[in-house]
């Protein structure tokens, strides 16, 4: 159902890291993680300033018992693309079949929209989107549109 959040919908925890490979290695290290080939380039944004191109990176964390994985993305400074203090959290992120409409829903319950990316279509096909107050957290929303394409990365390992 469009406009709702399920916890089945959620299958990335991200975070923001200040040296992406140091990340990486010392999640491998402490806690055994493999990696998936990094992934990203110049991608096109929209942010509330205007649009503009980034050079998003990202690498997600192998896993073969978990649907739920690991994110870690490359710093971007200037952006909201840049380490969270405390938590090191930096979203949760859901497939979502009508971004627009599902950030209406997070719009109408005080969340602010960050960044988007417009799909082939024209629609949003991702978007970020912060808590209102101190109290919540970011959330992102893929169009499920990319899941396939995801779970082909994933299938490499």
């Amino acid at each position: 159902m469009a406009g709702t959040l399920r916890p089945a919908d959620q299958f990335h925890v991200g975070i923001v890291a200040e040296d992406f490979e140091a990340t990486k290695e010392q999640l491998s290290k402490l806690f055994g993680f493999e990696w998936c080939a990094d992934m990203g380039g110049a991608t096109e944004v929209t942010l509330p300033d205007g649009d503009t191109v980034i050079d998003f990176q990202c690498a997600y964390a192998r896993s073969s018992s978990t649907a739920l994985r690991l994110e870690i993305v490359r710093k971007v400074p200037g952006t909201l693309w840049e380490p969270t203090p405390g938590s090191g959290i930096h979203h949760f992120g859901y497939w979502s079949d009508d971004v627009a409409a599902d950030v209406a829903e997070l719009e109408s319950h005080g969340y602010v929209t960050e960044a988007y990316r417009k799909g082939p279509d024209g629609g949003m096909f991702f978007a970020f989107l912060r808590s209102g107050d101190t109290t919540g957290f970011r959330v992102e929303l893929v169009s499920r549109a990319a899941q396939p394409s995801l779970e082909r990365v994933w299938a490499a390992e």
